[in-house]
């Protein structure tokens, strides 16, 4: 019999650090990253009233989205936006409408209310 057991999850930050249109990036603690690879992160914002989370690399060049710390909507702040690229992407869902990897998504992290505190699924 196979035991599987679901990866852990960490806690990123307040709830309340989202409010306002903010977002919080953070750093995955996954153990098996190497150090010819970038660090694995991530970012959360609120998405109306629902917490989302997505790993912070585009699925084009593997390249972080943000153009800046906290940065990762478009001019009409409508969709996420790659900064090297400019593809656009759904923030419901991660899904790429628009750019070099239209029709391919952000890697979405399990993320859960615990008392104040939101906490993400680190990825297997």
């Amino acid at each position: 019999m196979t035991c599987s057991h679901a990866p852990p999850w960490q806690a990123i930050c307040s709830r309340q650090a989202l409010e306002n249109g903010q977002f919080f990036e953070f750093s995955l603690a996954v153990a098996e990253q190497n150090v010819d690879t970038l660090p694995l992160t991530g970012f959360a914002f609120l998405d109306g009233d629902t917490p989302r989370a997505y790993v912070n690399r585009c699925p084009h060049m593997g390249i972080e989205l943000n153009w800046v710390p906290g940065r990762f909507k478009d001019t009409d702040n409508l969709f996420l936006q790659c900064s090297t690229h400019g593809a656009l992407f759904k923030p419901r869902d991660g899904e790429c409408i628009a750019g070099p990897c239209q029709g391919d998504a952000l890697t979405a992290l399990d993320i859960r209310e615990a008392g104040v505190i939101l906490e993400v699924r680190l990825p297997e």
